[in-house]
């Protein structure tokens, strides 16, 4: 007689007696994560799906993440060399004996020249201590991961828009037209960027992927610009010199949110020459074309010559910071067909891309259904963006141009519009608040800005028949950007320190 053996397995078996909410430190993406133990023993890792970096989503990495704890190459003892270094020929050793020889190597070097030391540690979270530490010990040689990583980027970034790619900011997934990647690996940031793009691509947005090699990210882009390794910036700055020369760039903008305005002093020779022009209180000046005369560039009430060349009272000579700018880079040296040869990308494929990036900021603005209240109180119906998105990483910062590329990149969101505002980067919110008195000198910045006819470019190769201020003025409309509110609809401050708020 014979019987049937029926066999049940568990599918959804019982691995942890605690689970742990933290984040994966695999990567920089710190993706929020399940730590399952059991018996105090972490047995299995998973993502964590409220978490709103990765909602769930845990790549390879991550999961192997258990290693870091159980890998059996781990270290548990120090090792010290005993063979020909190159050989790998160590034996263990106790602490003790690890710490007498780490004082006797130390101790003689911070009796004779502390500098001496080169102190630098991995990818940890202790470099507030690490970093006191060696400042203690007397050197200044000291550093950790970041600075073989993307410091240099951070910095550009931080120096220049007030926060930067990656920690500070990531791009409008759900509203930019057009995404321009510049050398980011598919290990960095990766689940965030993977659902990013599953966004863009779903909606038909266009993703251009600027690397020399085409794996992983610009495997699945709609364009591969396949770039001369360290080139990016020269390809970049070619874009500015077509927008400027196309006059396609967001003054109003610049205006609002920028120092372009600023009137620099030119006076080569003198301490003074390149610094900005400045009221007997220490503001920043402007060229105001409503009076024809210099303004405080912070006022609300001036409109703002974005080009000119000026004198002021005491007879210094002053054009405003963006003419300055955009005569450097209308240079002949910047044209597409001068880069073409060093970035390896084609003047026509440069070309195209500056106008697909214009049309996208100015022809296919995004607009948002959404009241809101401006830093200076006054009230808009919706907000309104330029969909240009952009990001940036690895294959940027590892070069010794890393830092002015960077600069470049964010440069060029500034020309079009594209920096806090949807469909284009936008900062993390919420940013903290700025000093009471501050934030009262701030207000009302720029409320008043104007164009004269003709664009920037056009306004430079003209500027003998008279300033830019003697243009025929209308009123602009008021640059929006993209704010964020608090759920009970009081104000946040935004990243560049406005009071904002969004209404029902």
């Amino acid at each position: 007689m014979f019987r049937t053996v029926k066999e049940e397995v568990d599918l959804s078996p019982t691995v942890s007696d605690e689970v742990k909410f933290t984040t994966c430190y695999m990567c920089a993406c710190r993706c929020g994560i399940k730590v399952h133990l059991k018996d105090g023993t972490v047995r299995y890792i998973e993502g964590n799906k409220n978490h709103p970096v990765n909602r769930g989503v845990l790549c390879a990495k991550g999961s192997a993440g258990i290693m870091t704890q159980y890998a059996p190459a781990r270290l548990s003892q120090p090792l010290l060399l005993v063979g020909e270094r190159g050989k790998g020929e160590f034996k263990e050793i106790g602490w003790d004996e690890a710490m007498a020889i780490a004082e006797g190597w130390l101790g003689h070097i911070r009796k004779t020249d502390p500098r001496k030391l080169a102190f630098f540690t991995g990818r940890d979270q202790s470099q507030a201590l690490t970093g006191w530490w060696a400042s203690q010990f007397g050197t200044p040689n000291y550093a950790a991961h970041g600075g073989f990583c993307s410091v240099n980027m951070a910095a550009a970034g931080l120096y220049t828009i007030g926060g930067s790619f990656w920690e500070f900011g990531e791009p409008d997934w759900h509203h930019t037209r057009y995404f321009l990647m510049f050398g980011v690996a598919e290990d960095h940031d990766s689940n965030p960027i993977k659902i990013g793009l599953g966004h863009i691509k779903g909606r038909g947005a266009k993703f251009v992927s600027v690397n020399p090699v085409r794996t992983g990210y610009s495997a699945i882009a709609d364009e591969w610009v396949g770039i001369r390794p360290g080139t990016d910036g020269l390809f970049v700055l070619a874009l500015i010199h077509e927008l400027l020369r196309a006059d396609k760039v967001d003054l109003e903008y610049l205006a609002r949110y920028t120092n372009a305005h600023w009137l620099v002093i030119q006076a080569p020779g003198t301490a003074e020459d390149g610094l900005f022009a400045r009221d007997g209180e220490g503001r920043p000046l402007c060229w105001d074309r409503n009076t024809d005369a210099p303004g405080d560039a912070m006022s609300a009430e001036v409109s703002p010559a974005m080009v000119g060349d000026h004198t002021l009272a005491d007879g210094r000579r002053v054009v405003p910071a963006f003419q300055l700018f955009a005569g450097r880079y209308l240079d002949p040296q910047y044209a597409p067909e001068a880069v073409a040869a060093e970035t390896g990308v084609p003047a026509a494929t440069i070309r195209r891309i500056a106008a697909e990036l214009a049309h996208a900021a100015f022809s296919e603005e995004v607009v948002i259904e959404q009241p809101w209240t401006d830093w200076a109180g006054r009230r808009h119906e919706r907000m309104v963006g330029r969909p240009v998105a952009m990001h940036a990483m690895r294959g940027i910062s590892a070069h010794s141009n890393g830092f002015h590329t960077c600069r470049a990149i964010h440069l060029l969101q500034m020309l079009l519009g594209s920096i806090d505002t949807p469909g284009g980067f936008r900062y993390k919110p919420p940013s903290p608040p700025l000093p009471a008195a501050d934030q009262a000198r701030r207000q009302g910045r720029h409320d008043r800005t104007r164009k004269a006819d003709g664009g920037p470019a056009a306004r430079l190769r003209h500027r003998a028949g008279g300033p830019a201020g003697r243009c025929r003025r209308h009123a602009a409309a008021h640059r929006q950007g993209l704010f964020v509110g608090r759920a009970d609809g009081r104000p946040r401050h935004d990243a560049h320190g406005h009071h904002q708020r969004l209404e029902g």
